[in-house]
């Protein structure tokens, strides 16, 4: 059973032989019912704050919940996220390793290829070194033979001169 302030200042008590004095019962009653009457309302404020906290409590549990969802929905994403970037640099990496790979051969065979021509450039030069010696040493000999004719092949060379134009102006 729940007592007011009221129940208590409108409490009469019977009176006995000895009992004890009204008006201490009196005002004491009336002081324990300010008292109640003050502890009820410092009741009730209380009660509204601990209202007034719940459901503050409850919405910072909802924004907690909302939070940790966001969170959790956001490292999931993040992982994601990391996977598709590593994905993506292992493939470049792998692109990059097959270009380099493509141009290494490429170079390679340039290379033979480069190599094979300058062989060929020097066998070529070689043969047009030894041509010209060739060359050279035809048109030495023919110098020296210039240089230094025999004798009877000059003196026919004269013959042949003088009956030649003779033989055209009979022919002309």
């Amino acid at each position: 059973m729940k007592i007011t302030p009221l129940d208590i200042q409108h409490k009469v008590f019977d009176a006995g032989f000895r009992g004890y004095d009204k008006k201490q019962v009196d005002q004491f009653l009336e002081e324990i019912a300010e008292s109640i009457e003050e502890l009820t309302r410092e009741n009730l404020v209380f009660k509204e704050k601990l209202s007034g906290k719940e459901d503050e409590l409850s919405q910072l549990r909802r924004a907690d919940s909302t939070l940790t969802s966001t969170l959790i929905s956001t490292q999931s994403f993040v992982d994601q996220l990391k996977r598709g970037a590593q994905r993506d640099a292992d493939l470049i990496v792998k692109e990059a390793e097959l270009k380099a790979e493509e141009i290494l051969a490429q170079s390679r065979s340039e290379l033979v290829e480069m190599r094979r021509t300058i062989s060929d450039l020097r066998r070529q030069r070689a043969m047009v070194l030894e041509r010209l010696r060739s060359t050279l040493s035809s048109f030495h000999r023919l110098l020296e033979v210039e240089d230094h004719p025999e004798p009877s092949f000059e003196e026919d060379d004269s013959a042949d001169l003088e009956v030649e134009p003779a033989s055209r102006r009979e022919a002309g």
